[in-house]
């Protein structure tokens, strides 16, 4: 199965809380957060994935 992702927005002007990022089965292994932007903010430094 792909792997799923939870990330949070930590940007203080931003309503979005959490949103879950689903991959596909050929994401490279050194693909991370860092390379994603807040749907809502676009802020890419707010971003953090929750760690279960």
């Amino acid at each position: 199965m792909p792997p799923t992702e939870e990330i949070v927005c930590t940007a203080e002007d931003c309503f979005l809380d959490l949103f879950e990022n689903h991959y596909t089965y050929d994401v490279p292994e050194e693909f991370d957060v860092s390379e994603l932007s807040c749907p809502v903010c676009g802020g890419t430094d707010c971003l953090r994935p929750v760690e279960l």
